[in-house]
């Protein structure tokens, strides 16, 4: 019998560009409930993108590009089978890898020491929006260990 569909939190638009998707990215960057603090990390990276001599534009063209190119396309899950595991690649579902892509941008720009958080999230959305970052390496390798199991694709479930 399969599981039910899971009935997902609607959430709402945030105010200043009227984005689920923002809103979610804020919901994301927060931490310890801090809502606030998270909307002013990403309102002033989204001025950071704006205000930026190169590869600078528009922010929600920017940050949608970014998610587009960080959300893996394939990936692996173990299946165990016959007292062996092995990593069968999935192709991952729209929302996932929604989540997916806002995970890793976020990890990649936390992960920058020194840096304040909103200088570095902005500097990681725009090299997610050119196909560079960690982030997107992380697509990648994602990517390549789909490829190389791909002989266990047919343990698919």
């Amino acid at each position: 019998m399969r599981r039910p569909i899971k009935k997902r939190p609607t959430v709402t638009p945030d105010e200043r560009y009227g984005s689920e998707n923002v809103a979610r990215l804020i919901n994301y960057v927060m931490l310890r409930g801090q809502k606030e603090t998270a909307r002013k990390i990403v309102y002033a990276a989204f001025d950071e993108i704006k205000n930026a001599k190169e590869h600078g534009g528009e922010p929600l063209e920017i940050f949608e590009t970014a998610l587009r190119n960080a959300g893996p396309q394939m990936e692996v899950r173990s299946r165990r089978v016959g007292g062996a595991n092995y990593q069968v690649p999935r192709e991952v579902r729209p929302v996932r890898r929604f989540a997916l892509g806002l995970r890793w941008i976020i990890a990649a720009a936390r992960g920058q020491k020194g840096v304040p958080m909103h200088k570095a999230l902005a500097d990681e959305l725009m090299l997610a929006a050119r196909e560079e970052g960690a982030a997107v390496k992380k697509k990648e390798d994602t990517h390549k260990m789909a490829e190389a199991n791909r002989a266990f694709a047919h343990f698919a479930w």
